[in-house]
Protein backbone atom coordinates (compact mmCIF):
# COMPACT_ATOMS: atom_id res chain seq x y z
CA UNK A 1 0.00 0.00 0.00
CA UNK A 2 1.42 3.82 -0.73
CA UNK A 3 1.43 5.37 2.20
CA UNK A 4 1.92 9.57 2.07
CA UNK A 5 5.21 10.42 4.04
CA UNK A 6 6.03 13.48 5.34
CA UNK A 7 9.77 14.27 6.41
CA UNK A 8 10.47 16.75 9.00
CA UNK A 9 13.99 18.24 8.82
CA UNK A 10 14.79 20.47 11.10
CA UNK A 11 18.50 21.13 10.15
CA UNK A 12 19.72 24.47 10.30
CA UNK A 13 22.14 23.71 8.39
CA UNK A 14 21.44 23.15 4.08
CA UNK A 15 22.67 19.77 3.20
CA UNK A 16 24.04 19.03 6.94
CA UNK A 17 24.35 15.43 8.56
CA UNK A 18 20.35 15.31 9.19
CA UNK A 19 19.18 16.25 6.10
CA UNK A 20 21.43 14.22 4.15
CA UNK A 21 19.77 11.24 5.96
CA UNK A 22 16.14 12.60 5.84
CA UNK A 23 17.21 12.42 2.05
CA UNK A 24 18.51 8.88 2.35
CA UNK A 25 15.21 7.90 4.12
CA UNK A 26 13.06 9.90 1.54
CA UNK A 27 14.99 7.93 -1.18
CA UNK A 28 14.07 4.55 0.11
CA UNK A 29 10.34 5.35 0.91
CA UNK A 30 9.85 6.37 -2.60
CA UNK A 31 12.12 3.54 -4.44
CA UNK A 32 9.43 1.24 -2.01
CA UNK A 33 6.47 3.34 -4.37
CA UNK A 34 5.04 5.69 -1.40
CA UNK A 35 4.19 9.40 -1.97
CA UNK A 36 7.21 11.11 -0.04
CA UNK A 37 7.82 15.42 0.92
CA UNK A 38 10.59 16.62 2.78
CA UNK A 39 10.29 19.93 4.52
CA UNK A 40 13.00 21.91 5.70
CA UNK A 41 12.19 23.69 8.95
CA UNK A 42 14.90 26.24 8.16
CA UNK A 43 12.87 27.56 5.15
CA UNK A 44 9.77 27.84 6.56
CA UNK A 45 8.25 30.81 8.68
CA UNK A 46 7.10 29.71 11.79
CA UNK A 47 7.10 31.71 14.64
CA UNK A 48 6.89 30.72 18.52
CA UNK A 49 4.34 30.14 20.20
CA UNK A 50 3.02 32.89 22.50
CA UNK A 51 1.19 31.01 24.62
CA UNK A 52 -1.84 33.34 24.08
CA UNK A 53 -4.22 30.34 24.22
CA UNK A 54 -6.80 31.30 21.51
CA UNK A 55 -5.96 27.92 19.76
CA UNK A 56 -7.33 26.36 22.61
CA UNK A 57 -11.16 27.72 21.47
CA UNK A 58 -10.85 28.01 17.66
CA UNK A 59 -8.11 25.26 17.31
CA UNK A 60 -6.72 27.92 14.62
CA UNK A 61 -3.59 29.93 15.18
CA UNK A 62 -3.62 33.65 15.68
CA UNK A 63 -0.31 33.68 13.80
CA UNK A 64 -0.30 34.03 10.10
CA UNK A 65 3.04 32.14 8.82
CA UNK A 66 3.38 28.08 7.14
CA UNK A 67 2.37 26.46 10.31
CA UNK A 68 -1.44 25.99 9.07
CA UNK A 69 0.01 24.84 6.23
CA UNK A 70 2.48 22.31 7.60
CA UNK A 71 -0.22 20.97 10.09
CA UNK A 72 -2.73 20.33 7.20
CA UNK A 73 0.59 17.91 5.77
CA UNK A 74 0.82 16.38 9.49
CA UNK A 75 -2.98 16.02 9.32
CA UNK A 76 -2.84 14.38 6.33
CA UNK A 77 -0.04 12.31 6.06
CA UNK A 78 0.07 8.46 6.88
CA UNK A 79 3.82 8.27 8.12
CA UNK A 80 5.79 11.24 10.15
CA UNK A 81 9.51 11.56 10.05
CA UNK A 82 11.09 13.80 12.19
CA UNK A 83 14.46 14.72 12.10
CA UNK A 84 16.51 17.01 14.27
CA UNK A 85 20.44 17.59 15.20
CA UNK A 86 21.19 17.18 18.93
CA UNK A 87 22.47 20.29 20.17
CA UNK A 88 23.21 19.86 24.09
CA UNK A 89 21.53 16.54 24.08
CA UNK A 90 18.26 17.80 23.19
CA UNK A 91 15.99 18.41 19.55
CA UNK A 92 17.03 21.55 17.74
CA UNK A 93 14.80 25.36 18.30
CA UNK A 94 13.23 24.52 14.74
CA UNK A 95 11.92 21.41 15.95
CA UNK A 96 10.92 22.31 19.18
CA UNK A 97 9.19 25.42 17.66
CA UNK A 98 7.38 23.51 15.41
CA UNK A 99 5.66 21.11 18.26
CA UNK A 100 5.08 23.58 20.31
CA UNK A 101 2.30 25.11 17.30
CA UNK A 102 0.90 21.92 16.63
CA UNK A 103 -1.23 22.95 20.17
CA UNK A 104 -4.38 24.18 17.72
CA UNK A 105 -4.59 20.90 15.88
CA UNK A 106 -2.63 18.12 18.28
CA UNK A 107 -5.84 16.35 18.58
CA UNK A 108 -6.20 16.06 14.87
CA UNK A 109 -3.14 14.03 14.91
CA UNK A 110 -3.48 11.19 15.06
CA UNK A 111 -2.85 7.08 14.23
CA UNK A 112 0.36 7.90 12.89
CA UNK A 113 3.51 5.95 12.05
CA UNK A 114 6.40 8.14 13.51
CA UNK A 115 9.98 7.44 12.23
CA UNK A 116 12.84 9.69 14.01
CA UNK A 117 16.56 10.47 12.89
CA UNK A 118 19.08 12.44 15.33
CA UNK A 119 22.17 13.40 14.49
CA UNK A 120 25.17 13.83 17.03
CA UNK A 121 28.81 14.55 17.55
CA UNK A 122 28.20 12.92 20.70
CA UNK A 123 29.10 8.87 20.07
CA UNK A 124 27.38 7.54 23.01
CA UNK A 125 24.19 6.47 21.65
CA UNK A 126 22.50 6.00 25.09
CA UNK A 127 22.99 9.86 25.48
CA UNK A 128 20.94 10.36 22.71
CA UNK A 129 18.17 8.66 24.61
CA UNK A 130 17.34 12.44 26.48
CA UNK A 131 16.57 13.81 22.62
CA UNK A 132 13.97 10.85 22.73
CA UNK A 133 12.48 11.71 25.78
CA UNK A 134 11.19 14.72 24.20
CA UNK A 135 10.16 13.27 21.09
CA UNK A 136 8.08 10.52 23.11
CA UNK A 137 6.63 13.09 25.80
CA UNK A 138 5.10 14.60 22.27
CA UNK A 139 4.06 11.22 20.35
CA UNK A 140 3.52 9.20 22.82
CA UNK A 141 1.42 11.30 25.36
CA UNK A 142 -0.21 13.72 23.26
CA UNK A 143 -0.83 12.15 20.34
CA UNK A 144 -3.69 9.41 19.95
CA UNK A 145 -2.58 6.04 18.24
CA UNK A 146 1.17 7.31 17.64
CA UNK A 147 3.40 4.40 16.69
CA UNK A 148 6.91 4.87 16.65
CA UNK A 149 8.30 2.54 14.20
CA UNK A 150 11.83 3.65 13.78
CA UNK A 151 14.66 5.65 15.42
CA UNK A 152 18.09 6.15 13.80
CA UNK A 153 20.62 7.31 15.93
CA UNK A 154 23.67 8.87 13.61
CA UNK A 155 26.22 9.48 16.15
CA UNK A 156 29.97 10.50 15.89
CA UNK A 157 28.79 13.08 13.31
CA UNK A 158 29.55 16.82 13.74
CA UNK A 159 30.63 18.61 10.84
CA UNK A 160 28.74 18.89 7.71
CA UNK A 161 29.29 16.12 5.30
CA UNK A 162 30.58 13.86 7.54
CA UNK A 163 27.42 11.54 7.57
CA UNK A 164 28.44 10.96 4.06
CA UNK A 165 30.62 7.95 4.26
CA UNK A 166 29.06 5.94 7.32
CA UNK A 167 26.69 3.04 7.87
CA UNK A 168 23.70 5.47 8.69
CA UNK A 169 23.32 6.69 4.99
CA UNK A 170 22.35 2.96 4.34
CA UNK A 171 20.41 2.42 7.63
CA UNK A 172 18.18 6.03 6.92
CA UNK A 173 17.55 4.24 3.04
CA UNK A 174 16.75 1.00 4.76
CA UNK A 175 14.43 2.30 6.84
CA UNK A 176 12.49 4.71 4.21
CA UNK A 177 12.22 1.35 2.22
CA UNK A 178 10.60 -0.81 5.47
CA UNK A 179 8.03 2.39 5.46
Amino acid sequence: MNKNVLILSGSPRKNGNSETLCRQFELGAKDAGNHVELLSLRDQEIRYCTGCGACNTTHRCVQKDQMAEILDKMCGADVIVMATPVYFYTMDAQMKTLIDRTVPRYQEITGKDFYFILTAADTQQENLERTMVGFRGFTEECLEGAVEKGVLYATGVWNKGEVDTTSFMEQAYQMGHSV
